[in-house]
């Protein structure tokens, strides 16, 4: 996302027109029983077929390269070497309060997710598949567990401080790190890795509001690139066996 408060898709639907009815004829004396010609007949065929093809090649192009923009875009956006471009330079606070930037982590592969600390559903739920994740990656494969940081990223600034990171990503597994900061910087790393965010509900100007998102989790490698991205609904075991492939 692709896309969480669940992000939304809006699905296009073809409505096709009459089609046109034949009924059967049978050849008499070598010629049609009908006055319609075979050009005439062949016609109405020869447009539905071009028709039915335009569409399957839309269709298979969208798959391959996926849209041009938002979370479902994920696939579809490469870097000349053929990896998506997902990711990029940012600066930002850690949890407990320290200047954090990508090259930090350079070496590590990194397991990304944004979200935010009032989240009722996808944000807390995906937080513990990492977790699990990583535990079972470190049952495995230790060495491989060792070399992965998990990243919690804010979309919600305005009330995720350094100090609501701190007490939320206790929760968590202990190698998490919380990121935030201010409005221009999260909104610069969330275009850096093609997240979407939107607040909702928040009428009054209050803090009362929920914030819909995209819920991708991705793996960067360790040089910051493009490994993998996580559906919402991946069980730990998937997870933990993906990452144990990927990482060398």
């Amino acid at each position: 996302m692709p896309a969480m408060l669940v992000l939304h898709r809006r699905t296009a639907y073809i409505r096709s027109g009459t089609v046109p009815q034949f009924r059967p004829i049978r050849p008499r004396d070598s010629h049609w029983e009908t006055g319609m010609s075979l050009a005439s007949m062949v016609r109405p065929l020869l447009i539905l077929g071009a028709g039915l093809l335009v569409m399957v090649v839309g269709v298979g192009a969208w798959m391959l390269t996926g849209p041009s923009s938002g979370p479902a875009g994920v696939s579809g956006q490469t870097r000349g070497s053929g990896t998506a471009s997902i990711g990029g330079p940012y600066e930002l606070l850690d949890h407990k309060g320290r200047t954090r930037t990508e090259a930090d982590f350079k070496g590590r592969y990194q397991l990304v997710y944004f979200g935010y600390t009032f989240c009722p559903d996808f944000c807390p739920s995906t937080l513990n598949v990492m977790s699990q994740a990583l535990d079972k990656l470190a049952e495995s494969s230790p060495a491989t567990a060792d070399r992965v940081v998990p990243l919690f990223i804010t979309i919600d600034p305005e009330r995720d401080t350094v100090e609501a990171m701190d007490a939320y990503v206790a929760h968590f597994h202990g190698n998490f790190v919380g990121l935030t900061g201010n409005d221009e910087q999260i909104a610069a790393v969330a275009k850096a890795y093609r997240v979407f965010y939107r607040k909702v509900g928040d009428g009054d100007g209050g803090e009362d509001y929920l914030v819909d998102h995209s819920t991708f989790t991705y793996l960067m490698d360790a040089e910051g690139n493009y490994a993998a991205h996580f559906a919402h609904d991946t069980t730990p075991e998937a997870m933990a066996e993906k990452m144990e492939a990927l990482i060398r």
